[in-house]
């Protein structure tokens, strides 16, 4: 099966550009084609400037290759990962490599008549428990939901304050047995967690999210023992293996969190869970209750956790991709038909 031809296409998102990166460089469709008429679908981010990586740029390192294996799809990411280096290794073009990556593994998966899943191993988990994100405790909590995760970003001193209100209230809905997770993005600084960790000790929180940047990561490997028994997460901002490689060196975190639409794809996530198992480290892909990460998590030894945000169990979403999974009973399973399983929405292309 030969690659005859690819084109990204930033869709028509209902967001205006703003201040937060995700309303200007939002994510990207990527269609693979093949001269045996199969097509592959991906998704990454990056906005037009990833689509420009694509189409401009990495389409003459793809067109003419053949593509048979999960080793064929290996050896693509190695070559537009190198062909990419001299402004890349990160970012908008390791968000644009994902998307091409993701289609190849779709298309592979159509053109062998099996899910993602069956293409990556042995299935691990029949269904993965799903976490909610979102600041409405009490639907979560009546929609199943067994770990909810609430956002807090430090803004000025009265954010000990406002974090700890935040925790008494989910607490006081959801009740002391389900998990509880703090999410900071970016906002806590080295010496505000250490604090933090003591005021929210009540509240029995599970790990937080992104505390400081990832380029902290001698103050994060200092912080870990400083807040124990509460995990240090993160990753979601970390682009491809030798990213989490340089993090497991520094000791940095307790739990990895890669986004698969953004860190390189399946590809680089089978290699990030790679370096993850060689130290111990629990991996929990960030928005891995979209299809995406799903199939990671089902035939990988990820944690049993995807996160679920608001349009997989609050509002319909933007519905980009047709057949995506919902929530059911507090949980998540990937869709079984051939490659993700899920359809492009032509209308918002």
């Amino acid at each position: 099966m030969k690659i005859t031809g690819i084109k990204a296409v930033y869709p028509r998102w209902p967001r205006e550009p703003g201040p937060v990166w995700q309303s200007c460089f939002w994510q990207v469709v990527v269609r693979v084609d093949t001269d045996c008429g199969i097509s592959g679908y991906g998704v990454g981010g990056g906005g037009e400037p990833a689509v420009l990586v694509i189409n401009r740029h990495l389409r003459h390192h793809l067109v003419g290759h053949e593509i048979n294996t999960p080793g064929d799809i290996a050896g693509i990411w190695d070559a537009l990962y190198q062909a990419s280096s001299p402004y890349g290794r990160g970012g908008m073009a390791l968000m644009a490599l994902s998307g091409i990556d993701l289609a190849l593994w779709d298309l592979l998966g159509k053109a062998e008549g099996k899910a993602v899943h069956e293409l990556i191993g042995p299935r691990t988990k029949d269904r993965v428990r799903a976490y909610a994100t979102g600041q409405d405790f009490a639907l979560a909590r009546d929609k199943g939901f067994s770990t909810l995760k609430f956002t807090h970003k430090w803004v000025d001193d009265s954010g000990f304050d406002t974090a700890e209100k935040m925790a008494a209230h989910a607490r006081e809905i959801i009740g002391p047995d389900l998990m509880l997770l703090a999410d900071c993005y970016m906002s806590w600084s080295p010496t505000v967690v250490p604090e933090m960790a003591r005021r929210l000790a009540p509240y029995n929180i599970y790990w937080f999210e992104d505390t400081c940047t990832p380029d902290h990561l001698h103050e994060l490997a200092a912080l870990r023992p400083l807040i124990k028994p509460v995990l240090l997460a993160g990753g979601e901002h970390d682009f491809s293996h030798f990213a989490f490689e340089r993090m497991a060196r520094a000791g940095a975190l307790d739990l990895w969190q890669p986004d698969i639409t953004w860190c390189g794809g399946i590809t680089a996530g089978l290699r990030i869970m790679n370096t993850a198992r060689a130290h111990g480290i629990p991996v929990v892909p960030h928005r891995g209750g979209e299809i995406w990460g799903l199939h990671l998590i089902v035939a990988t030894d990820c944690d049993d956790l995807a996160e679920a945000h608001s349009d997989q169990w609050i509002t319909e979403g933007e519905k980009l991709w047709l057949g995506m999974p919902r929530v059911e009973d507090g949980c998540l399973r990937p869709n079984e038909s051939a490659g993700f399983g899920v359809t492009v929405n032509e209308d918002l292309l």
